[in-house]
């Protein structure tokens, strides 16, 4: 077989792929017509679903879109699902590709004011205790307004940045030199301790701020994919996502930030590390380096970013229209007042978000296949059959496992799509939809922080290009993510268990009304927990 992938047409299958991964979706490609065309339908559709969990799991080998789309478009062609179905499940995350194209290339054109931010507490604040919750609680309150993705994307751009410019100046050079930080030839000998540090810092620090984007891209509307999808389906507004989500959301917040604090005190898992003197120091000079150097048009665009993001959160927060058009705003007003204006120049803003796009496009069509075979009923039904919190308990648990070994945004799409035809066919109550919504939300995004292929921001840092200059693993994140697993989902867990429903109620009383509930089914009123 290994002959296979010898000629030009076998190297270019899946490109730089192991050959037995290539083999294996090879196999998942053959074996899937036997499965639905000569045993069955419902085992050919589970195969699917587990190998396109396979494909997320092996993201490292390669990206998820390549194999994942051979697989959905396998599914299409033999009758597994059909191109209408597909359509129908796209038309109803269309919020959701709307908020992943246009608000993540939005934030794009703030990144400078983001980055002039955070350096500055870098390079402030010396009690390394204080700088990761500062660290986390950032990550966090940007990931409830802007996108859990983008924020690493732009925490990722600050560590590479100081990464360089301390390993240049450790090579024997200035600032304004040329200099490549991947490779380690010209380092002084007497530095290399003072990397690794540096390198340890590094790594605690990102590890901090990735949980801290799940601490608070669990709490709104656009804080990850999935809240969206989720939102649209119970017609909730950013406001309301907030409060319907805050008895769960909250206790989590305040355990994950206890967490990171005790994490920093103990040392313990790689955690700990402060920043070598002789590091600071350097960094110390380069942030004065460029102040010194930044112009008056830097400066102009700065309050103009920062002016553009007071707008994005009002506008977020008042529901002014819907995410995507608020995130297209964004990079109009962004970008026209930045002297952004080629063509070249706002194309680099898309490149970020593009590729999840359309991967996500792929786990629509994965849905589609669960939809038309009823893959899920049997799991359904049995939730269903669960009595008061035992509903809301089982779906919180049944999302957390699911999205710490695969997905958190292909879970909650199928499991919120269950739950909005169980309630379109009267199984459930509106009343238990609501809660049932809040369960798949904290389900998804909380214990998915266990492994990179659990959140998509966790997997973006994996694959970075500053994971290999700060040795993170993928074991090494599961391990440094370990004590924030657990903590954050047994709190998670009892918020569900003992405060969602009685404190949903209270809050949603105190703030709403109850025309917002006619979208999706029955009135709000219409059932009783």
């Amino acid at each position: 077989m290994a002959s296979l992938f010898a000629n030009p047409a076998g190297r270019n299958f899946l490109g730089n792929s192991a050959e037995w991964y290539k083999l294996t979706i090879l196999a998942f490609l053959i074996i899937n017509p036997i499965l639905f065309f000569a045993v069955d339908t419902y085992v050919a559709g589970w195969a699917l679903v587990l190998e396109f969990i396979f494909t997320l799991a092996m993201a490292l080998k390669c990206y998820p879109l390549q194999p994942g789309g051979l697989l959905a478009l396998e599914a299409v062609a033999i009758g597994m699902t059909s191109p209408d179905t597909v359509w129908h499940e796209l038309e109803m995350g269309l919020q959701v590709i709307m908020l992943l194209v246009f608000m993540v290339a939005g934030i794009y054109f703030m990144k400078s004011m983001l980055l002039f931010v955070f350096t500055k507490i870098l390079v402030k604040v010396r009690n390394k205790v204080l700088l990761s919750l500062l660290f986390s609680f950032m990550a966090a309150f940007l990931s409830a307004f802007l996108d859990a993705l983008t924020v690493t994307a732009v925490v990722i751009a600050i560590s590479v940045g100081f990464y360089s410019i301390y390993h240049k100046v450790a090579s024997g050079k200035d600032f304004h030199h040329d200099h490549d930080h991947m490779h380690d030839g010209e380092l002084d000998k007497l530095s290399e301790d003072d990397l690794e540090g540096f390198r340890a810092f590094l790594r605690s620090l990102m590890m901090h701020a990735a949980v801290g984007t799940a601490l608070g891209g669990v709490m709104t509307l656009v804080g990850e994919p999935q809240n969206l999808m989720i939102g649209d389906r119970a017609n909730w507004e950013f406001v309301e996502f907030f409060w319907r989500m805050l008895p769960v959301t909250l206790p989590v917040l305040i355990a994950g930030l206890i967490t990171c604090a005790m994490l920093e005190v103990t040392g313990i898992l790689g955690y700990g590390a402060k920043i070598p003197p002789k590091v600071l120091n350097i960094l110390q000079d380069y942030d004065v380096y460029q102040s010194e150097r930044r112009t008056s048009r830097d400066k102009a665009a700065l309050v103009v970013q920062g002016i553009v993001a007071v707008w994005l959160i009002v506008g977020l927060l008042f529901h002014m229209a819907e995410v995507g058009l608020i995130g297209l705003s964004v990079i109009v007003l962004a970008t026209a007042f930045t002297g952004v204006t080629e063509e070249h120049q706002i194309g680099h803003a898309f490149e970020e978000a593009l590729p999840f796009t359309s991967l996500l496009v792929v786990f629509f069509a994965v849905v589609g296949v669960i939809s038309d075979n009823g893959l899920f009923t049997p799991v359904t039904e049995f939730v269903l059959g669960l009595d008061g919190h035992g509903q809301i308990t089982a779906l919180y648990v049944a999302n957390g496992v699911l999205s710490a070994i695969s997905d958190n945004v292909f879970v909650a799409t199928v499991y919120v799509s269950e739950t909005a035809k169980a309630l379109a066919d009267g199984i459930i109550t509106r009343d238990a939809f609501d809660l049932m919504a809040v369960a798949i939300n904290t389900g998804t995004n909380i214990p998915s922080v266990a492994t990179p292929n659990g959140q998509a921001a966790f997997l973006f840092l994996l694959t970075s290009a500053l994971a290999p200059l700060i040795r993170l693993s993928y074991m090494t994140m599961v391990k440094m993510a370990l004590p924030y697993t657990i903590v954050m989902s047994i709190v998670g867990y009892l918020g569900v268990a003992y405060l969602l429903e009685p404190m949903t109620d209270k809050l949603y009383e105190s703030h709403f009304i109850e025309h917002h509930h006619e979208k999706v089914g029955e009135p709000k009123d219409a059932g009783e927990h």
